[in-house]
């Protein structure tokens, strides 16, 4: 490219990084949307959003694509597939050098690098995500009504979860790997109380199996290792949280989880450097927050940058 500075890079192309795309964009300000997947983040995993508001039901992939079409219409610039070999965030300046493309800079950068999951990494777990396995009660949970479920976990999310999941399944089975929880006790003692939640205790997941859908699994006994089947229309995997900051790690100020730490105008330690989304230190994490906090940062960019 001829012309390699911005005033605003962004480094993630999630719902946070392509709604900040958006808004900084509209203010006509030069914007380079940095992604080292597809656009759309873990948008894309998610086979229909039915609670983003103002709109009934989507795919999670088709969401992400109008949101990219939205930034690129705007005037942003945006690379997918694109490895970050190194970046200097401290400078007044900003640089970032791309695989492939070479370096650009900027006067302001938003940290949107999102996360993901925990997965168990167990047989057919990649092949029934978003056809049985999900990773977000709150996404998914209406879309198994009157459904026999299991939750896999034992802490304080996974407990509140497989409560919250008794509004639409008949049955749902906790599966933990210890003979204990790692929760509060008033999420052990909810739990415990409700009459559709029962225990698999000092067990986990073998194997996930099915045609298109999810249809059965296999648990193991970690005391005894034998296998037992059941079958099951949905797996809520609840066992943790992983943000993308291990490249952040540092330059930026981190909670002992590894999350970027930040104002509520979404500014990081660090003059010029902000950060939205599910790589943030937060409680939920949802596509309208991640939208939510996108917005923020995109604003705060505007006003430092103007303000320089």
């Amino acid at each position: 490219m001829e012309n390699t500075h911005f005033d605003v890079i962004i480094l993630g192309g999630g719902a946070a990084g392509l709604t900040a795309g958006i808004y900084l964009s509209r203010a006509k300000m030069k914007t380079l949307i940095v992604n080292e997947g597809t656009a759309g983040g873990q948008m894309v995993l998610t086979h229909e959003i039915a609670n983003y508001p103002g709109i009934e039901s989507i795919g999670g992939y088709m969401l992400g694509s109008t949101m990219r079409q939205q930034a690129q219409t705007f005037g942003a610039t945006i690379f997918n597939n694109s490895k970050i070999l190194s970046l200097d965030l401290k400078s007044d300046v900003k640089s970032i050098e791309l695989a492939r493309k070479g370096q650009f800079t900027s006067n302001a950068v938003i940290l949107a690098s999102g996360g993901r999951s925990r997965p168990l990494n167990v047989p057919g777990e990649d092949k029934f995500k978003g056809r049985g396995i999900s990773y977000c009660a709150t996404c998914d949970g209406d879309f198994f009504q009157d459904k026999e479920i299991i939750v896999v976990g034992g802490g304080n999310s996974a407990l509140e979860e497989a409560v919250s999941l008794t509004k639409y399944a008949k049955k749902v089975t906790i599966v933990h790997q210890f003979d204990h929880f790692q929760a509060l006790e008033h999420y052990i003692d909810e739990a415990k109380a409700n009459p559709k939640i029962h225990f698999v205790m000092e067990s986990e997941i073998a194997e996930f199996f099915g045609d298109d859908k999810l249809t059965h699994v296999q648990i193991k006994n970690m005391k005894t290792n034998d296998l037992t089947e059941m079958n099951i229309e949905g797996v809520f995997v609840l066992i943790g949280y992983i943000p993308n900051t291990d490249m952040f790690e540092g330059i930026v100020e981190l909670t002992d989880r590894k999350e970027i730490i930040t104002t509520r105008d979404m500014e990081t330690n660090i003059p010029g450097v902000f950060a939205a989304g599910d790589c943030t230190a937060k409680k939920y994490r949802q596509v309208t927050t991640a939208v939510a906090d996108g917005t923020i940062a995109g604003l705060a960019a505007v006003e430092y940058v103007s303000n320089k």
